[in-house]
């Protein structure tokens, strides 16, 4: 076995970090790269993640060539066109605008529930700012909301970039912000949630305790 030719900036406790994991273990490349563990955060970036990546965001992909991909939807469009299976993100089409739609509401849900992270674990108590908090929330709920009425067939249908995703984000809400128990509002979501979190892909990168 060859040694990875590249390196991902990673951090597990990351949904956007944790789509691309599971994305390459579901298409079989997960040693092709090598994993390099970091913690940034807003107010504290980490200089080896900072190199080709000026954001600082993770992930973050070092290529062979030494260049380095950022964004989460840029490594996964990557990947998707590096292996020898069927594309987990069509390449054209009604169906590859739906699936990438699907697949932002996930992010929105991540992007929502990371703001909420920082804001109560960063933020003294008392800077918090309530109203702002609750309309975070409220996205994530608008969107499992809508996730519940009209993509479960859509989501059990394949495990791909909108599956992915939305496993992603769910699993984030319970390792983050279990006390929105969102499971009691969306049964469907539930329940397809409870079926593909027993995917390999989704048991090998679950985030620490």
């Amino acid at each position: 076995m060859s040694a990875p030719s590249m390196t991902l900036f990673h951090n597990p406790a990351s949904p956007f970090v944790r789509k691309v994991c599971v994305l390459l273990i579901e298409t079989g490349q997960q040693d092709r790269v090598a994993l390099h563990a970091c913690m940034p955060t807003p107010v504290t970036p980490d200089a080896d993640v900072l190199q080709g990546n000026p954001t600082g965001k993770i992930p973050a992909l070092r290529l062979a060539d030494g260049s380095v991909l950022h964004d989460s939807r840029v490594i996964l469009d990557y990947f998707d066109h590096q292996h020898v299976g069927n594309p987990l993100i069509p390449r054209d089409g009604c169906a590859r605008w739906r699936r990438l739609t699907l697949a932002s509401m996930a992010e929105g849900i991540m992007d929502a529930a990371v703001l909420v992270r920082y804001e109560t674990a960063m933020r003294p108590p008392e800077k918090h700012w309530a109203p702002w908090l609750e309309e975070q929330r409220n996205k994530i709920r608008r969107v499992l909301a809508e996730l519940e009425r009209d993509a479960i067939a859509e989501l059990a249908s394949h495990f791909d970039i909108a599956a992915i995703s939305v496993a992603c984000a769910l699993g984030y809400i319970d390792f983050r912000h279990p006390d929105m128990q969102w499971r009691s509002d969306t049964p469907k979501l539930a329940a397809w949630y409870a079926e593909v979190s027993l995917r390999p892909s989704m048991q090998q990168t679950q985030p620490p305790l």
